[in-house]
């Protein structure tokens, strides 16, 4: 018997649609409260500047504007002009901007694979990805000499290598002729995460004074954030979502039955590997300068489901934006609880993940996933 969307899910279906009028408009007030929060994130650190003074700076940036006072008011003096526009454009906007593509990313790839699995559970380290990337960048932690030829240095390539390799490797073991099936995946992508694991606990063992720089990356943060970084980040995943954001049909078609969607035409082999494709290669470019943060791409795509509905045509962006939200938040609170040094950023969304996490676990109590 033919299932909705929202039973595919394990739950009733809703009673009514939300109209995509509302859609747009939530839309347009998730990106208005971006720029929001992107502003007000860039007035916050150890020394805090005022909201008008940074929104003039930001908005001095465009082409044939100059708004921006000579000298800003801070507490305890004045700052010059020039210190202040280095301090929010050179320091903290890069930060906040990564961790904005950061969240983006981990959502945008929540969402597909909880879509692709159909489990609300399922987030984008589900096939190895975190492990794999944390062993690569562990690994180049650990190497004696400097590799001057990495342009980014080892750790965000070596780890991104890491992450690519391991999903590559799942997908290997995983596939049964020209077929892929979902739970054969999971299970070989959480064994070789455990493979994966133990390699890289051996190595922080034997790290010695690597040892803290190891568990800081694992943790996830954003302190090292560079533009050059941003611009790596950013065609990856603006592409990426444009390719899965086109096969949002698709997807919506495989949440009732796999079946079903071949008899109406798509290619489910294909979209699976694409989807899985894309995914993965957002989700690695995004952690390998930051390291895995967790739970983002769990509760947003969910989170957004509950409020819009299970449509991928609107899930996707909604849940790109609403992750880009919360990853900027989350690292503003994580920067700003312990100054100056501040936390990793992995800390903060575990502590706000996990309890959502708990809650779905009973709230799905004696559903079935698959």
């Amino acid at each position: 018997m033919a299932r909705t969307v929202s039973e595919a899910f394990g739950r009733p279906a809703i009673p009514y649609a939300i109209r995509p009028q509302s859609k747009v408009y939530s839309l347009l007030a998730l990106a208005g409260l971006l720029l929001v929060v992107i502003i007000f994130a860039a007035t916050l650190g150890s020394v805090p500047i005022p909201f008008a003074a940074t929104f003039q700076i930001l908005l001095s940036e465009l082409p044939s504007v100059s708004i921006a006072p000579s000298s800003v008011e801070v507490l305890g003096g004045q700052l010059s002009l020039e210190v202040v526009r280095t301090i929010i454009l050179d320091i903290r906007l890069p930060r906040i901007v990564l961790a904005g593509l950061v969240g983006a990313a981990l959502a945008i790839a929540g969402a597909t694979y909880q879509g692709l699995f159909r489990n609300p559970l399922a987030d984008p380290y589900l096939l190895g990805v975190a492990s794999g990337a944390g062993l690569g960048a562990t690994v180049a932690m650990l190497i004696p000499m400097a590799l001057p030829w990495m342009a980014f240095g080892a750790v965000p390539v070596l780890a991104f290598v890491g992450a690519a390799g391991a999903v590559t490797v799942v997908y290997m073991l995983a596939r049964v002729g020209k077929t892929l099936p979902a739970t054969t995946l999971i299970l070989a992508g959480v064994a070789l995460a455990a493979f994966l694991s133990s390699i890289t606990s051996y190595l922080m063992i034997i790290s010695g004074k690597e040892l803290v720089g190891i568990v800081f990356w694992l943790l996830g943060g954003l302190h090292l954030a560079r533009w050059s970084e941003i611009w790596v980040v950013l065609p990856v995943v603006l592409a990426g979502f444009v390719v899965i954001w086109l096969h949002a049909r698709p997807l919506n078609v495989m949440q009732l039955d796999e079946e079903q969607a071949q008899q109406l035409g798509i290619n489910v082999q294909r979209v699976k590997i694409t989807l899985l494709i894309t995914a993965t290669a957002i989700t690695s470019a995004a952690i390998c300068f930051t390291g895995p943060i967790g739970f983002v791409g769990i509760i947003v795509p969910h989170a957004v489901r509950l409020i819009w509905g299970p449509d991928h045509r609107w899930l996707l962006p909604l849940s790109m934006l609403v992750g880009a939200v919360f990853l900027i938040v989350a690292d503003t609170l994580a920067r700003s609880l312990i100054p100056p040094t501040g936390m990793p950023v992995g800390i903060i969304t575990a502590f706000c993940g996990a309890p959502f996490f708990l809650y779905l676990l009973r709230r799905r109590k004696g559903l079935a996933f698959f």
